[in-house]
Protein backbone atom coordinates (compact mmCIF):
# COMPACT_ATOMS: atom_id res chain seq x y z
CA UNK A 1 0.00 0.00 0.00
CA UNK A 2 1.29 3.20 -0.82
CA UNK A 3 -0.46 6.58 1.43
CA UNK A 4 -1.07 9.19 -0.51
CA UNK A 5 -1.87 13.17 0.13
CA UNK A 6 -4.78 13.62 2.73
CA UNK A 7 -4.21 10.00 3.98
CA UNK A 8 -5.86 7.72 1.05
CA UNK A 9 -3.85 4.38 0.73
CA UNK A 10 -3.60 3.23 -2.57
CA UNK A 11 -3.10 -0.73 -3.28
CA UNK A 12 0.83 -1.00 -5.32
CA UNK A 13 0.65 -2.26 -8.48
CA UNK A 14 1.74 -6.28 -8.81
CA UNK A 15 5.26 -6.93 -10.60
CA UNK A 16 4.11 -7.51 -14.10
CA UNK A 17 4.68 -11.27 -14.75
CA UNK A 18 7.10 -12.75 -17.48
CA UNK A 19 4.96 -14.05 -20.07
CA UNK A 20 4.97 -18.00 -20.08
CA UNK A 21 6.36 -18.53 -23.59
CA UNK A 22 9.68 -16.69 -22.53
CA UNK A 23 10.00 -18.34 -19.28
CA UNK A 24 9.98 -22.06 -21.58
CA UNK A 25 12.28 -20.55 -23.45
CA UNK A 26 14.49 -19.27 -20.49
CA UNK A 27 14.46 -22.90 -19.14
CA UNK A 28 15.13 -24.61 -22.70
CA UNK A 29 18.24 -22.63 -23.24
CA UNK A 30 19.30 -23.67 -19.54
CA UNK A 31 18.63 -27.17 -20.42
CA UNK A 32 20.50 -26.86 -23.82
CA UNK A 33 23.44 -25.25 -22.61
CA UNK A 34 23.70 -27.64 -19.70
CA UNK A 35 23.79 -30.77 -22.27
CA UNK A 36 26.68 -28.57 -24.92
CA UNK A 37 28.74 -27.97 -20.97
CA UNK A 38 28.21 -31.94 -20.28
CA UNK A 39 29.04 -33.11 -23.83
CA UNK A 40 31.75 -30.89 -23.95
CA UNK A 41 33.51 -32.20 -20.29
CA UNK A 42 32.94 -35.52 -21.79
CA UNK A 43 34.31 -34.94 -25.32
CA UNK A 44 37.94 -33.48 -23.59
CA UNK A 45 37.51 -36.67 -21.14
CA UNK A 46 37.51 -38.91 -24.14
CA UNK A 47 40.17 -36.91 -25.69
CA UNK A 48 42.53 -37.33 -22.66
CA UNK A 49 41.35 -40.73 -22.44
CA UNK A 50 43.51 -41.04 -25.75
CA UNK A 51 46.91 -40.00 -24.63
CA UNK A 52 49.12 -41.27 -21.72
CA UNK A 53 52.46 -41.64 -20.18
CA UNK A 54 53.91 -45.40 -19.10
CA UNK A 55 57.32 -44.73 -18.06
CA UNK A 56 59.41 -43.45 -20.89
CA UNK A 57 56.91 -44.82 -23.25
CA UNK A 58 54.09 -42.53 -25.13
CA UNK A 59 50.52 -44.66 -25.62
CA UNK A 60 48.14 -43.35 -28.24
CA UNK A 61 44.94 -45.11 -28.18
CA UNK A 62 42.62 -45.45 -31.30
CA UNK A 63 40.37 -42.45 -31.82
CA UNK A 64 36.67 -42.75 -33.24
CA UNK A 65 37.68 -42.13 -36.30
CA UNK A 66 39.87 -45.31 -36.60
CA UNK A 67 43.22 -43.08 -36.41
CA UNK A 68 46.21 -41.86 -33.65
CA UNK A 69 46.38 -38.51 -32.53
CA UNK A 70 49.01 -37.30 -30.91
CA UNK A 71 48.80 -33.46 -29.34
CA UNK A 72 51.61 -31.33 -29.65
CA UNK A 73 52.61 -27.89 -30.63
CA UNK A 74 53.76 -26.63 -34.07
CA UNK A 75 55.54 -23.05 -33.66
CA UNK A 76 53.42 -22.98 -29.99
CA UNK A 77 50.03 -23.23 -31.40
CA UNK A 78 48.46 -26.39 -29.80
CA UNK A 79 47.45 -28.92 -33.05
CA UNK A 80 46.39 -32.45 -32.61
CA UNK A 81 48.47 -34.69 -35.05
CA UNK A 82 47.54 -37.10 -37.02
CA UNK A 83 49.70 -40.47 -36.88
CA UNK A 84 50.74 -41.16 -40.19
CA UNK A 85 52.83 -43.84 -40.82
CA UNK A 86 52.52 -43.98 -44.57
CA UNK A 87 53.47 -40.19 -45.03
CA UNK A 88 57.15 -39.95 -45.38
CA UNK A 89 57.24 -36.23 -44.31
CA UNK A 90 55.42 -33.89 -41.74
CA UNK A 91 52.84 -32.24 -43.43
CA UNK A 92 50.39 -29.13 -42.44
CA UNK A 93 47.28 -27.45 -43.66
CA UNK A 94 48.30 -24.22 -45.11
CA UNK A 95 45.83 -22.30 -42.35
CA UNK A 96 47.20 -23.84 -39.43
CA UNK A 97 50.59 -22.61 -40.82
CA UNK A 98 49.23 -18.93 -41.33
CA UNK A 99 48.23 -19.27 -37.59
CA UNK A 100 51.46 -20.51 -36.64
CA UNK A 101 53.47 -17.99 -38.02
CA UNK A 102 55.08 -20.38 -40.33
CA UNK A 103 56.46 -19.27 -43.45
CA UNK A 104 56.80 -20.96 -47.12
CA UNK A 105 60.47 -21.08 -48.78
CA UNK A 106 58.93 -22.51 -51.93
CA UNK A 107 56.70 -24.57 -54.04
CA UNK A 108 57.11 -28.18 -54.01
CA UNK A 109 54.57 -31.56 -55.54
CA UNK A 110 54.31 -34.69 -53.80
CA UNK A 111 52.66 -37.92 -53.90
CA UNK A 112 49.91 -38.26 -51.71
CA UNK A 113 47.06 -41.26 -51.37
CA UNK A 114 44.94 -39.09 -53.35
CA UNK A 115 47.62 -38.51 -56.30
CA UNK A 116 50.22 -35.66 -57.00
CA UNK A 117 49.36 -32.60 -54.79
CA UNK A 118 50.83 -28.93 -54.70
CA UNK A 119 52.11 -27.40 -51.42
CA UNK A 120 54.89 -25.47 -50.33
CA UNK A 121 57.71 -26.54 -48.64
CA UNK A 122 58.73 -25.21 -44.79
CA UNK A 123 60.49 -25.52 -41.84
CA UNK A 124 59.12 -25.50 -38.04
CA UNK A 125 59.62 -26.29 -34.58
CA UNK A 126 57.59 -29.13 -33.64
CA UNK A 127 57.04 -30.38 -29.95
CA UNK A 128 54.83 -33.88 -29.20
CA UNK A 129 53.74 -33.79 -25.47
CA UNK A 130 55.49 -36.65 -24.13
CA UNK A 131 57.78 -37.14 -27.61
CA UNK A 132 60.18 -35.29 -29.67
CA UNK A 133 60.91 -32.13 -29.94
CA UNK A 134 62.41 -30.86 -33.10
CA UNK A 135 63.54 -27.33 -34.12
CA UNK A 136 63.56 -26.03 -37.71
CA UNK A 137 62.29 -29.60 -38.86
CA UNK A 138 61.95 -30.03 -42.60
CA UNK A 139 57.38 -29.31 -43.43
CA UNK A 140 55.46 -29.35 -46.14
CA UNK A 141 51.71 -27.15 -46.48
CA UNK A 142 49.18 -28.50 -48.27
CA UNK A 143 46.49 -26.31 -48.54
CA UNK A 144 44.02 -29.25 -49.39
CA UNK A 145 44.95 -31.33 -46.03
CA UNK A 146 42.50 -31.68 -43.23
CA UNK A 147 44.85 -31.88 -40.16
CA UNK A 148 48.76 -32.01 -39.32
CA UNK A 149 50.02 -35.56 -40.37
CA UNK A 150 53.17 -36.77 -38.48
CA UNK A 151 55.32 -38.44 -41.04
CA UNK A 152 57.91 -40.79 -40.64
CA UNK A 153 60.63 -38.35 -40.92
CA UNK A 154 59.29 -37.58 -36.95
CA UNK A 155 58.21 -41.13 -36.05
CA UNK A 156 61.25 -42.63 -37.49
CA UNK A 157 63.07 -41.41 -34.43
CA UNK A 158 60.77 -43.84 -32.49
CA UNK A 159 60.12 -47.20 -31.70
CA UNK A 160 56.60 -47.86 -32.08
CA UNK A 161 54.15 -51.13 -31.63
CA UNK A 162 50.68 -51.52 -32.29
CA UNK A 163 48.55 -53.90 -30.15
CA UNK A 164 45.14 -54.50 -29.26
CA UNK A 165 43.52 -50.57 -30.00
CA UNK A 166 47.43 -48.92 -29.00
CA UNK A 167 50.19 -47.12 -30.58
CA UNK A 168 53.07 -47.26 -28.05
CA UNK A 169 56.22 -45.25 -29.00
CA UNK A 170 59.56 -44.96 -26.65
CA UNK A 171 62.58 -42.94 -27.27
CA UNK A 172 65.45 -45.16 -29.47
Amino acid sequence: MVTLAGGYRQPMAAPAELPRSLKLLTIWLLIGGAVFLAFRAWEQAQSASRFRFEGRSVVLKRAPDGHFHWPGRVNGVAVDFLVDTGASNTALPTALAERAGVQARGELRTHTAGGVAAGQAAVADIRLDGGPQVERWPVMLLPQLGAPLLGMDVLGRLNFSQRDGELRLDPR
